[in-house]
């Protein structure tokens, strides 16, 4: 197999004078495919009525990618970085381009389980290395702003949806005269679900190859023009030693975050997965009709994913200047008072709902890149993302928490449709409750003790 050679750690070095400012677009064309997954709702009902089943029997493909990302990363996180990032990329896509193809062929005899497989299983082990498989390089590449450069990449995966639902309902309008992409309850038939299936799997691979081919690691002991690392010693919290992944899991500092990223995740996450039908409930009238347009409501899902990217950026770009923990500080205790002003008022203007929406999900998407920066500053660099792929479990437990929480409460309040303002209060009011948590567990992180570090033989026999 000398042709895979190409994809071996020791041929992705980048020669003197590369630029690094070429590493993050080959780690967006990853994300901006793989977050494909927040586009699922464009065909849910398409695939509802093709499998003639229940809006949860399709769910659950969407929470089987997101439990299976979490258990990828978690466990192939330490071969990831054995391997390097252009191997890893390359097999990411492989298993996400053939999750679309499995999935086709599940739509095309009626299997629903192949869906489960395809998409679900399959396509999430893709989307599980394909999330962390550049997160490592990037943090390399730039010691001086490990916040900018995770930010650039998992900004993508935020707004992976923003590219990928518009072009989902073209393509299902070519596959089906009739179906309408401007009209949101037109409904696609079996085959365009099958063409759109094919294509996306087909398309993304190619994509994906873009990234693989031009991803590169930086030469030992590369740094960046003026970066002095003794200006990163002085930051609190930074270490400029480092912790394996098998030590960082034993270290309460680890779990700590574990506990920040859960709450932070399923207090977004709760918004998200109820974001259209939210709206319309939170400003129904006494006649049980709503004031919210479904094409307004659809504008405020879209409105949110602009958000969710641009928090990814902005806010971990913020974070290399004012630091991890103030940062999260932020995203937990603005939280708690978005979520109870939410529950209290929110009801009372729809640009009052709509601003506290949006920033809640701002927080949301930066809490997912800043996570890498805060491992990095804890743990060094040695493996970062063998253990950013064990901390993304929170978002797999978070990815059934949030819905458990607000699903469980609106399921005990009444039928969709007939919900009002009120019968979101408790679940609202619980979310503050898991932010609490969160930010107690914020406030808790310390230093990582030094019988963690690791030799510095040790870390230098691993990148040689």
């Amino acid at each position: 197999m000398a042709v895979l050679s190409i994809l071996d750690r020791e041929h992705t070095v980048a020669p003197p004078g590369y630029s690094r400012w070429l590493i993050p677009p080959a780690a967006l064309a990853v994300h901006l495919c793989i977050g494909q997954a927040y586009a699922t709702s464009v065909y849910k009902t398409s695939m509802v009525k093709h499998f003639d089943t229940s809006q949860t029997a399709v769910g659950v493909v969407f929470s089987i990618a997101i439990v299976m990302l979490g258990l990828s990363a978690a466990v192939g996180g330490t071969w990831v970085e054995r391997n390097g990032p252009r191997k890893a990329m390359f097999v990411a896509a492989c298993f996400w381009a053939a999750g679309f193809l499995v999935g086709a062929l599940g739509i095309g005899t009626g299997q629903l389980w192949l869906v489960y497989l395809g998409y679900g299983v399959i396509g999430g082990i893709g989307l599980g290395i394909g999330y962390i498989s550049p997160v490592s390089t990037l943090i390399k590449w730039f010691p001086d702003r490990p916040g900018l450069a995770t930010g650039l990449a998992i900004m993508g995966f935020g707004g992976g949806a923003l590219v990928a639902s518009p072009v989902s309902r073209q393509l299902l309008g070519l596959y089906d005269s009739g179906y309408d992409p401007n009209v949101s309850k037109s409904v696609a038939g079996g085959g365009a679900l099958v063409g759109l299936f094919v294509t996306l799997g087909i398309g993304y691979f190619v994509i994906m190859m873009f990234g693989v081919f031009n991803i590169r690691v930086p030469a030992d002991g590369w740094t960046p023009d003026g970066f002095d690392s003794a200006s990163v010693q002085q930051k609190a919290l930074v270490t400029t030693a480092n912790v394996s992944a098998a030590n960082a899991i034993k270290t309460p500092q680890f779990w700590f975050l574990w506990v920040v990223l859960f709450c932070n995740v399923t207090a977004g996450i709760g918004i998200l997965e109820q974001a259209s039908p939210m709206i319309q409930d939170f400003f129904r009238g006494d006649d049980g009709k709503s004031s919210v347009a479904v094409a307004a409501a659809a504008g405020f899902v879209g409105l949110l994913s602009i958000f969710n990217m641009g928090g990814r950026f902005g806010w971990s770009t913020t974070s290399d200047h004012i630091g991890r923990k103030p940062i999260y500080a932020m995203y937990l205790g603005v939280g708690i008072i978005a979520y109870a002003l939410l529950a209290t008022v929110g009801h009372t203007s729809t640009v009052i709902f709509v601003l506290l929406a949006a920033i809640i999900i701002s927080f949301y998407g930066g809490g997912f890149s800043t996570a890498p920066a805060y491992l990095r500053d804890l743990f060094g660099t040695y493996q970062v993302g063998a253990i950013h792929g064990r901390l993304l479990t929170a978002w797999s437990a978070a990815g059934i928490a949030g819905p458990l929480i607000i699903n469980g409460f609106l399921d005990h309040e009444g039928k969709p449709g007939t919900l009002t303002a009120s019968a979101y209060r408790p679940a609202l009011f619980t979310m503050v409750g898991v932010l609490v948590v969160g930010f107690v567990a914020n406030l808790l992180i310390r230093s990582v003790a030094e019988r963690f570090h690791e030799k510095a033989e040790t870390t230098a026999e691993a990148t040689s």
